[in-house]
């Protein structure tokens, strides 16, 4: 399935919709460490309230999405988890 085709019906229903989506992508001007993991562990709560969090994970990782948290996990942690498939 290539990514133009990838269905995305799951996002309608996403925790992160709307006003709570500032916490998921890092500001134009750039932040602190601190200020980095204050937010990325916000928007981890707000994911593991989210009843799409499995398929916005796979729609991050099959597009190997290089910002923000999608599914619960930050660009490293995916970077991470994709690596360790690959084996």
């Amino acid at each position: 399935m290539s990514v133009g085709t990838v269905n995305q019906t799951w996002q309608v229903r996403a925790a992160c919709r709307g006003p709570r989506s500032g916490v998921f992508f890092p500001p134009a001007s750039g932040e602190r460490r601190d200020e980095r993991e204050l937010r990325e562990a916000r928007a981890k709560v707000i994911c593991g309230e989210c009843p799409v969090t499995a398929e916005c994970l796979d729609y991050a990782l099959s597009i190997k999405e290089p910002h923000g948290i999608w599914g619960g996990l930050n660009e490293h942690e995916r970077s991470h988890l994709l690596a360790t498939r690959a084996g």
